[in-house]
């Protein structure tokens, strides 16, 4: 049962990161999000952000605070990318760790519950995000368009290993948030 917690998201998206509105964040009373970086923000191997990325930033910019953190060692890649959303951003996080969610949290002056923790991954983003008591939001991974998309035997592992727990990666109905 303490697994099954840990491991289920609040929300998640039958989609990309960029089905997640300012209109949700509203109902979801969140005023931040902790954004995870590869494979929830950009693909693995992508170079640069693709042209619907930014203009999606923008606009939940108008409602909410956003830090990216990422478990990526390279921190030129992830500020690179930081730079071209113009974000503050931190690298190699080593997530399920908290410090360095909790930092980017507290550098928003909010309290946890009212951040979301936005990412692809069960054992990490959910994982970290939960254990701080934040919102956490499981998203579809993007995938490069030039690169078949895979399913890793890790990822396929994760997958099954947090059902085995007793987690799920469908919300069976959306939670309502309490003041």
């Amino acid at each position: 049962m303490f697994w099954s917690k840990l491991l289920q998201p609040n929300l998640v998206i039958p989609g990309t990161i960029l089905q997640i509105t300012p209109e949700l964040l509203k109902v979801h009373q969140l005023k931040g999000l902790v954004l995870d970086v590869d494979e929830t923000l950009v693909p693995l191997r992508a170079a640069q952000i693709s042209e619907e990325l930014l203009p999606w930033v923008k606009e939940v910019q108008q409602v909410a605070k956003l830090w990216l953190v990422s478990n990526n060692v390279s921190e030129a890649r992830i500020r690179r990318i930081g730079k071209s959303l113009d974000l503050p951003y931190i690298s190699a996080a080593a997530k399920p760790s908290r410090r360095k969610v909790r930092r980017a949290v507290e550098s928003m002056g909010l309290p946890p519950e009212q951040v979301g923790m936005v990412g692809d991954r069960l054992f990490t983003d959910v994982l970290a995000g939960n254990r701080l008591g934040m919102f956490t939001i499981l998203v579809e991974p993007m995938i490069h368009p030039d690169f078949n998309p895979r399913k890793s035997s890790f990822h396929a592992f994760e997958v099954w290993l947090s059902q085995a727990l007793g987690a799920s990666r469908t919300t069976k109905s959306l939670p309502e948030r309490n003041s």
